[in-house]
């Protein structure tokens, strides 16, 4: 199991290759939901996605032995991204397997840090990289069931904490649970009473039914969201820890998932991709019960093509 003390440790490693990013407040945002909302900004954050905290944490703590034949995942895009400028960092190879569906921002984005990519199905991602695996000898650094990922995940949700200590509520996006997994663990840690919620799209609910169920269930085929970054099935140790931390999951429809991105771009000014809108649109959903309280909103990464802005009714 991951601790407290593994995620200030990754804080610690990774302070020289992240942004230590804003978090900021709407007061539109705060009336509409009778709440006090602070959203920590990870779109700002390097490669646009808290996902260089978690890639920059496994690279930089494997021993050079095994970092020497450079590194490799599976990802449809930010973790690939992450891990790509990780690699360039730390100054060694990166492969990566990327769906064939992947926006064309982030495939230009990890071509853009010096990874060798390679596409294929959806489904064939983790056959694909354990293929290539074994023709490279690269370290594979899992986009979210790799412990150190999830220490590394879990600095977003420290820093918010010693920004905003006596947050009431956190929510972050779920989608393999790497980051809904490291915030737990922290707050958990720092503020035990506190909830933690997860936003999942309606139409790809396996943390929802998972956690319903007590059992990690089978993902959703071929689902159609504007969550790309949402598409991978949840994590056998990052449900785990989701069901022993008590996190609830709060599903959202793609309809909602669209405004909460147009609510950030207008409002706010600032650019979330649709994934991390998905913690907006679950709050709208839940907020009779979160009227009065101080809530902590993750948002997870800023990389998009803008399609949901100009044909909002038709995800790919």
């Amino acid at each position: 199991m991951i601790a407290i003390d593994d995620v200030r440790a990754a804080a610690e490693r990774i302070r020289a290759y992240v942004h230590r990013t804003p978090v900021m407040t709407s007061r539109t945002l705060d009336d509409e939901l009778g709440a006090r909302v602070f959203v920590k900004c990870e779109n700002l954050q390097k490669v646009g996605a808290f996902k260089a905290r978690g890639a920059c944490n496994a690279v930089m703590a494997l021993a050079d032995v095994d970092a020497e034949h450079g590194v490799i995942t599976h990802s449809s895009g930010n973790h690939a991204a992450a891990l790509a400028y990780a690699a360039r960092a730390r100054g060694v190879p990166a492969y990566v397997v990327m769906p064939e569906s992947a926006p064309r921002v982030k495939v230009d984005a990890v071509a853009g840090y010096g990874a060798e990519i390679r596409f294929c199905r959806q489904r064939d991602r983790e056959a694909t990289c354990r293929a290539w695996q074994r023709e490279t000898g690269a370290t594979l650094v899992h986009p979210f069931e790799d412990p150190a990922v999830i220490a590394g995940q879990g600095t977003a949700a420290l820093e918010l904490l010693a920004e905003v200590p006596e947050l009431d509520a956190v929510i972050t996006p779920v989608g393999g649970g790497g980051l809904a997994a490291g915030t737990a663990i922290v707050v958990r840690a720092l503020r035990p009473a506190a909830l933690v919620l997860g936003a999942e799209p309606e139409v790809v609910d396996d943390a929802a039914r998972s956690l319903a169920a007590g059992v990690r269930q089978p993902r959703v085929e071929n689902p159609r969201t504007w969550g790309d970054g949402l598409l991978t099935a949840l994590g056998a140790p990052n449900f785990e820890i989701l069901r022993d931390c008590g996190v609830e999951i709060v599903t959202c429809g793609e309809d909602a998932i669209v405004a909460a991105a147009r609510f950030f771009l207008e409002r706010m000014k600032i650019v979330v991709e649709p994934s991390g809108a998905a913690t907006l649109a679950s709050l709208r959903r839940i907020a009779p019960r979160l009227a009065g309280r101080r809530i902590g909103v993750i948002v997870s990464g800023g990389n998009t093509d803008f399609r949901w802005l100009i044909c909002p009714s038709d995800p790919r």
